[in-house]
């Protein structure tokens, strides 16, 4: 298991209890009052994304995100699941669907989105992740979306599928 005590494990944020298995990691806002503990494998862990929508790039404050899909029913809360604020919009990219973004109270760090479209998914934000190795191994992109939004100066993620408006299943069969 992985944590703070670990060279190379850096704290990013005001808490030190992050941790990583071969099978789950937490994930934790910068203040450190929320939480999740998140699956790393299948059937939890649907997809892992960057996303160059523009909703992604106004409410993360940057040129696209880095997300991990997973199921519902495998995300767990260690702390702070009350001290969540939500802000809610239809005006999404593909549907007048309505996608909620659950922030910190405390800080403000969006936590995760779901969406009315994604029934029993959360899509959290990888940097949210304690164990800043596993972006780099099993939370690496498989698929960039909405990549004729992506900003010239950004290149495409090594190995993932490019995909024109938003990805389906089919476009991420065979990427580990």
């Amino acid at each position: 298991m992985a944590s703070f005590d670990d060279k190379g494990f850096p704290v990013v944020h005001l808490s030190n209890d992050g941790w990583s298995t071969e099978d789950e990691a937490t994930a934790t806002c910068f203040c450190g009052a929320v939480q999740l503990v998140l699956p790393l494998k299948k059937p939890g862990l649907r997809n892992r994304h960057v996303c160059h929508c523009l909703d992604c790039r106004k409410i993360g404050s940057a040129f696209y995100q880095s997300n991990i899909t997973v199921d519902d029913s495998y995300l767990k809360y260690t702390r702070g699941e009350d001290n969540l604020a939500t802000f809610s919009e239809v005006k999404t990219i593909r549907a007048d669907a309505t996608m909620t973004n659950y922030f910190c109270k405390t800080c403000g760090t969006l936590m995760y989105r779901r969406g009315a479209r994604f029934s029993g998914l959360t899509i959290l934000r990888t940097g949210t992740v304690d164990d800043l190795a596993l972006a780099e191994t099993k939370l690496r992109p498989q698929v960039e979306q909405f990549i004729e939004r992506r900003v010239a100066w950004s290149k495409p993620v090594e190995g993932a599928a490019q995909v024109v408006g938003m990805f389906s299943p089919e476009d991420i069969e065979g990427i580990p």
